[in-house]
């Protein structure tokens, strides 16, 4: 995506609490060119000035694009990947795993300037030229990305024995506000009280693998105490993905299940 110098003078802040931090330009998005096999995978909800697209990447890492703005979540993996991808005006990082969190893979997917949100412990194991454009946000707090809300959801295991994979209080989930469509990205959770306490999501991405996450069953009643819109299951390497959609359809919620092949 080119960056002309007109568009570099357009800024937006990141405003978190009283503070006020400053991140780059969020340039004008111009129909992206996109692979075909990004294509064959993503899919569309509408927003208020057009439509968001979906472009899974693989395992945690996706793509939003929407109206104006290219954010990207977890990118791992080879910077290869997103060579045919929009360029990422923003970053989100929701834990300190290696399936979600690399170092290489942020400095060859972003410019000198793209910001980046993680959790605290992210953020922590930043090297300095990354800390530098990098804003931390904890559980239950909330900052601004230009006209975005970035709500920042607990994720954590719940079950006895799962606990030591993600200590409640360190990772985040996000809840986006993003042009007019609320978005949920789960990261690596359990279906835990903050989950499915949600309301009015239009988009969720939710995972399933066993022992770091949940089970289908437990993935399933967590989508249906919250009932979005449109529900992607992601992070589910050797889960029945298909056996989650018949458990959410039955539930009569009318919600919309969009299966992709995150491994391919």
């Amino acid at each position: 995506m080119s960056h002309s110098s007109s568009k570099m003078t357009r800024r937006n802040a990141i405003k978190s609490g009283s503070a006020l931090v400053a991140a780059a330009a969020i340039p004008g998005l111009s129909s992206p060119t996109m692979a075909a096999s990004h294509v064959e995978m993503s899919n569309t909800i509408p927003s208020a000035s057009g439509e968001i697209t979906v472009l899974p990447v693989n395992h945690a890492s996706l793509v939003l694009v929407a109206p104006g703005l290219t954010l990207y979540s977890d990118p791992v993996g080879d910077p290869s990947l997103y060579a045919d991808l929009p360029t990422p005006d923003l970053v989100l990082v929701t834990h300190e795993h290696g399936d979600h969190f690399n170092v290489d893979t942020l400095r060859g997917i972003t410019g000198r300037d793209t910001p980046l949100v993680t959790n605290p412990a992210v953020f922590s194991k930043l090297p300095e030229d990354l800390q530098a454009r990098a804003t931390a946000i904890a559980n239950n707090n909330m900052l601004l990305f230009g006209d975005m809300r970035i709500n920042a959801i607990p994720a954590y295991n719940t079950t006895p024995d799962r606990l030591n994979y993600h200590p409640q209080g360190r990772d985040n989930g996000y809840v986006l506000s993003l042009d007019g469509a609320t978005v949920y990205i789960a990261g690596d959770t359990e279906d835990t009280p903050e989950m499915r306490s949600l309301t009015g999501v239009d988009l969720a991405f939710v995972p399933m693998n066993l022992p770091y996450t949940m089970d289908v069953d437990q993935a399933a009643a967590g989508v249906l105490a919250f009932a979005p819109k449109v529900v992607y299951p992601y992070h589910y390497r050797g889960s029945d993905t298909a056996a989650f959609k018949a458990l959410v359809d039955a539930g009569g919620k009318g919600i919309e299940v969009r299966l992709h092949d995150w491994y391919s």
